[in-house]
């Protein structure tokens, strides 16, 4: 946890400069690929995705390090050959992960928060899951396991190979020549990231495409088929946390909904989107039909609460930060209770951003907690040894957090709504 802690303390500086830049880029060229609150979204989500890796809330069925040590046909070092092949099995083993987790109901769950914004841009390649708490495709690495490739260069080989992902998640490179016949470039990564339906289910390559071309998954971008993005049920929220169970949720309600024993226990490894017969009309649920005429979610905000939104989420990473550097510090159990503070500070966040009248008390909840903790611990896990007047720092910014999301969700909330309904009946 604490080694994994340390990379992440020198990788999200970088992911959020990038995307600095890509914003600053889109302004300049008039093509502005990434909306603010779009990007928070995007940014909570990957907050939320690294807390959880951090705090080991995960469980693997069958380790790598106990399968290296049972099948492996001789023991390699952790020399540039066991890091290439690693590197490789990785990428194999991302490649049949990624597509069963597009084509198996069940699976499509954890993967479905990667692709619910709407826009394409650097921020939404943080879109990364808290509801894959099992893993179970470890056996794909079967390979690197016969080979004796440690367990300690896959443990450095794996965030290194899911960083590489982020750069191709932007619009503003297009074809990228020579490169496109070996590597996953941003074209491609457009056309996976599509909801249209010749792209559907398409190049699920991680870094290498030649897998998608193997396999018979590779769909080149078509220059008269502009990519649209999104889920086909739209996700319809900002709050990361709700998308992560959207999908388990309607599978569990066709579950119980469904009269078939069959269908109750089938419908989990049926094809992703699939619902008993009739279903579609009987509980029917939002799906875009057209996908060049359908209306994007959360498009109308003030310019008060989109800063605020930014502001929040800039303080968030500052929460986070302190938790990546000092979670020896901190220690067990408090990191738990410290990873829990910033759940909800992303649930209570996300709330305001979609309008939602219960920010109030999720904001209230936040508050409430950090005074409990403060008033137990007598300080903010260990922060006043680094500054003594932290206590009211965080206390101080709590309480303003709180009475101003009550100002969004009493005042300024109905008075766009009330100028929205005068726009339409004007």
């Amino acid at each position: 946890m604490e080694e994994y802690g340390k990379i992440l303390i020198i990788a999200m500086p970088v992911f959020l400069v990038l995307i600095v830049i890509e914003k600053l880029y889109g302004i300049y060229k008039k093509n502005d690929t990434a909306p603010l609150i779009d990007s928070v979204s995007s940014i909570s989500s990957g907050i939320t995705n690294s807390v959880k890796d951090v705090l080991g809330l995960s469980i693997t069925f069958l380790s790598y390090e106990w399968m290296v040590s049972k099948i492996a046909f001789f023991h390699q070092e952790a020399t540039v050959l066991s890091y290439v092949i690693a590197f490789f099995v990785i990428d194999f083993y991302g490649y049949w992960s990624h597509r069963l987790a597009h084509q198996i109901n069940f699976f499509w769950n954890k993967h479905a928060i990667h692709h619910s914004s709407e826009e394409f841009n650097l921020a939404c390649a943080l879109r990364q899951p808290i509801a894959s708490l099992v893993n179970l495709f470890t056996f794909l690495l079967i390979p690197a396991a016969l080979l004796g490739v440690p367990a300690s260069v896959i443990a450095i080989t794996l965030p290194l190979h899911l960083f590489l992902q982020f750069w191709y998640h932007t619009k503003h490179i297009k074809k990228m020549g020579f490169v496109e016949k070996i590597l996953v470039t941003p074209s491609h990564h457009r056309v996976h990231h599509a909801i249209n339906p010749e792209y559907l289910d398409k190049n699920h390559s991680q870094i290498f495409i030649f897998w998608d071309k193997l396999f018979g998954t590779f769909q080149e971008e078509l220059d008269h088929v502009p990519p649209v993005f999104g889920i086909t049920r739209p996700a319809n929220t900002w709050n990361p946390i709700k998308i992560n169970f959207q999908h388990l949720t309607l599978l569990i309600k066709d579950a119980w909904r469904a009269e078939s024993w069959k269908d109750k226990l089938t419908i989990w490894f049926k094809p992703t989107g699939w619902r008993p017969e009739n279903f579609e009309e009987k509980y029917p649920v939002n799906k875009i039909e057209n996908v060049f005429d359908f209306e994007k979610y959360g498009t109308q905000n003030s310019q008060k609460l989109i800063y605020w939104s930014v502001a929040q989420i800039l303080i968030t990473l500052l929460f986070v930060s302190y938790l990546f550097e000092n979670i020896a510090k901190i220690g067990l159990p408090n990191i738990f209770v410290y990873g829990f503070f910033i759940f909800i500070t992303i649930y209570s966040s996300s709330e305001l951003m979609d309008k939602s009248r219960f920010a109030i008390v999720w904001e209230g909840f936040r508050l409430s907690l950090a005074t409990a903790v403060i008033l137990f611990y007598g300080d903010w896990f260990g922060l006043n040894t680094v500054f003594s007047l932290s206590n009211y720092i965080i206390l101080g910014y709590l309480s303003v957090s709180f009475l101003i999301t009550i100002y969004f969700v009493t005042v300024d909330f109905k008075t766009n709504q009330n100028q929205t309904i005068n726009s339409q009946t004007a």
